[in-house]
């Protein structure tokens, strides 16, 4: 990877490249494999370590601590939805619900932003800004609204199409070629056409890819082991595309949002609270949340968010302030002592003090879990059983994302030998907008 004479470049850039959901040890062993020989390369040379996701450990929260280095109960984020206050309602936060304003939005120069999951819809910024996940309407998705008829010429893809994988792997690795295939095209248009001091680019496909193959990056003789490698493959040729044309002053940052390994069971958290007495229904009512009933201590909202229903805080409330206390210690030995087939499901159990700080705690859920090895944890409320197996192979995990920096002089006082997506934040901060 050639590194350009300094003289090119008149002021230091920062470059941050996302691959969604990686984890250290895949990345290590495909750097080691010379599957992705580039970052190999950048591996020897920088700082590399794994890294501990937020929690609960989903991109919507993770990526938004990124961009803004802080945490949940700062920007204001806790999953991909959430309820109205007072209310049982259901709503879906966006990046105008975010409460911190992203790094682009705190530095002078200008930024290229590319596929950054929940920052849609997009807002006026000093730079190019096209959305990631979950984008609904195009025109809503770019910035300027000058770049839309650009980027649908080159076939541009907000989002890989995951519900072909639901009736055909090969349509859906198909449209995870072209959508790779058409970001890249576009991330070359803006690296050359706009004069930027951030560029931050974002693959998603991988999340997608493993979801729905991690056996196939497992088992050597499955029939998409080789789909799955060049999938890879690819992103790596782009990255050292991208590192060519760096100075030696120039920042670069790869990391990811959260880790994944293998999928087992999932494991429906609010059949277990409706079973365990602590979840109910009016009677003769479907099995929604709008519809509990006062006799309900506590619900779960996607992946393993537990709410207690405090009187004064939900329209059904029945849990009365003191009882708070009692009702978290009978949910935490609850949650403890849960195993199937022998196996403990839950590895950690979080209240929200211990793991979130700022004007926004209030909002956040009471109690929130992480899954043990293989399981994943659900919200569904209509689930009939504890647990199942959908057509996923493989699921998110809290510890085992990754951070790799080029320069290794780079690493800063932000990034200790435990870093987290949030310590990662605040470094890409730092270098975007020097405060």
């Amino acid at each position: 990877m050639p590194v350009q004479d300094e003289s090119m470049s008149e002021s230091p850039r920062t470059v941050i490249i996302g691959l969604d959901g990686v984890p250290f040890g895949m990345l290590k062993d495909f750097a080691e494999a010379d599957v992705m020989p580039n970052t190999g390369q950048i591996i020897r040379d920088g700082f590399f370590a794994p890294m501990r996701s937020t929690i609960p450990e989903i991109s919507s929260v993770a990526w938004s601590s990124i961009i803004t280095g802080t945490n949940p109960g700062e920007h204001g984020i806790f999953g991909f939805v959430d309820i109205h206050p007072d209310s049982y309602k259901m709503k879906f936060p966006n990046f105008s619900d975010l409460k911190q304003a992203p790094f682009w939005g705190r530095g002078k120069g200008k930024s290229v932003i590319m596929n950054v999951p929940s920052t849609y819809p997009v807002s006026e910024m000093n730079g190019v800004h096209i959305s990631g996940f979950v984008s609904i309407d195009f025109e809503k998705s770019v910035h300027p609204k000058s770049f839309i008829a650009r980027l649908k010429e080159m076939d541009y893809r907000l989002d890989v199409d995951s519900q072909k994988a639901h009736s055909s792997i090969d349509l859906f690795l198909e449209d995870l070629d072209k959508t790779l295939e058409a970001r890249i095209r576009a991330y070359r248009y803006l690296w050359e056409g706009e004069d930027w001091q951030t560029f931050m680019l974002v693959f998603t496909g991988t999340d997608r890819l493993m979801h729905f193959l991690f056996d196939a990056y497992e088992d050597k003789d499955h029939k998409y082991h080789n789909d799955f490698l060049n999938h890879f493959r690819r992103i790596d040729e782009v990255i050292g595309e991208v590192c060519s044309k760096l100075t030696g002053k120039d920042s670069c940052l790869l990391l990811s949002d959260h880790g994944f390994e293998a999928l087992e069971k999932d494991v429906y958290v609010n059949h277990l609270l409706s079973s365990e007495g602590f979840l109910s229904f009016k009677q003769n009512s479907e099995r929604k949340l709008v519809n509990i009933d006062m006799a309900t201590k506590a619900f779960a909202l996607d992946p393993a968010r537990i709410f207690i229903n405090q009187r004064g805080k939900y329209p059904a409330g029945g849990v009365e302030g003191g009882d708070r206390e009692r009702c978290l210690k009978d949910l935490e030995g609850l949650f403890d002592s849960l195993q199937i087939d022998g196996r403990k499901v839950i590895k950690y159990i979080y209240r929200k003090e211990d793991v979130y700080s700022g004007p926004h705690l209030g909002s956040a859920p009471d109690m929130i879990l992480i899954a043990d090895k293989g399981f994943n944890l659900k919200g569904s409320m209509a689930a009939q059983q504890l647990a199942g197996k959908g057509p996923f192979t493989g699921k998110h995990t809290y510890q085992n994302a990754f951070l790799l920096i080029r320069d290794k002089r780079a690493v800063s006082d932000f990034i200790g030998d435990h870093p987290s997506v949030i310590d990662a934040g605040r470094l890409i901060r730092f270098l975007a907008t020097g405060s």
